[in-house]
């Protein structure tokens, strides 16, 4: 356990809560590479067949914490050549840490309540399966504080849903409602209030599947369909 996520471990199912629910499970800095670290360490163990994402609260997360974000005098730096690099360097490693829910062995199931906004989005996206709750909804929050959307939301959602409607949550920042989101294919169900529970329920049931019907940490099957989900740009035309 650390500050911003629990892990637990039952019958070959990992479960990784997030734990902040006063701070709307916002993203800081540290919790990147936990979540990098994490995840290695189960792909690497091989004893989980499924890992889950949960998180408490009214809201799954809020996304970046942009105020600790802001705070760094380094991370943001672009007032030089050398500092736009280091930049660039940063933003890496920073998308490196969603992108290992795309490498792992296992399948991710991510269980969302409430908003998915930002940074979440992004990490969402980069999950197998999504089940949400009724009140949920997702927003790619970045153009409307002035950012660009960078750690593969844009790459992953086009997999995902229709092109045209990525495009316009990007443009436009407006929230996607869990019902339209079930009808676009970006969730797998949508639970009925109360939320939490039901949603878990869900997610708990589709990761039992392949942690009783397989005796391989990763099912052959998902690096065949991860293969056919390969991210492609937004705005490829």
């Amino acid at each position: 356990m650390n500050d911003f996520f629990q892990l637990s471990r039952t019958d070959g199912i990992a479960h990784l809560q997030f734990n902040r629910p006063e701070r709307m499970n916002t993203m800081a800095p540290a919790f990147f590479p936990l979540l990098r670290d994490t995840v290695r360490s189960l792909h690497d163990d091989g004893s989980a067949r499924v890992l889950v994402i949960s998180s408490t609260g009214k809201h799954f997360s809020a996304g970046m914490a942009l105020d600790t974000f802001a705070s760094s005098d380094t991370m943001f730096d672009t007032s030089s050549p050398r500092a736009r690099l280091s930049f660039q360097d940063s933003l890496r490693r920073l998308m490196e840490c969603f992108e290992v829910l795309d490498r792992a062995r296992f399948p991710v199931i991510c269980a969302v309540q409430g908003g998915c906004i930002g940074g979440a989005l992004d990490l969402a996206s980069a999950c197998d399966l999504r089940y949400a709750s009724a009140d949920a909804f997702f927003c790619v929050q970045e153009i409307n504080i002035g950012m660009a959307a960078d750690l593969g939301v844009l790459q992953r959602l086009p997999k995902l849903i229709p092109c045209g409607i990525a495009r316009e949550m990007a443009y436009t920042g407006e929230r996607l409602t869990a019902e339209r989101a079930l009808a676009l294919g970006l969730v797998n169900a949508v639970l009925p209030t109360p939320a939490r529970c039901s949603t878990m329920r869900s997610a708990w049931r589709a990761a039992s599947l392949p942690s009783r019907r397989s005796r391989l940490p990763a099912p052959s099957s998902r690096s065949t369909t991860r293969a056919t989900t390969a991210p492609r740009p937004l705005c490829s035309r």
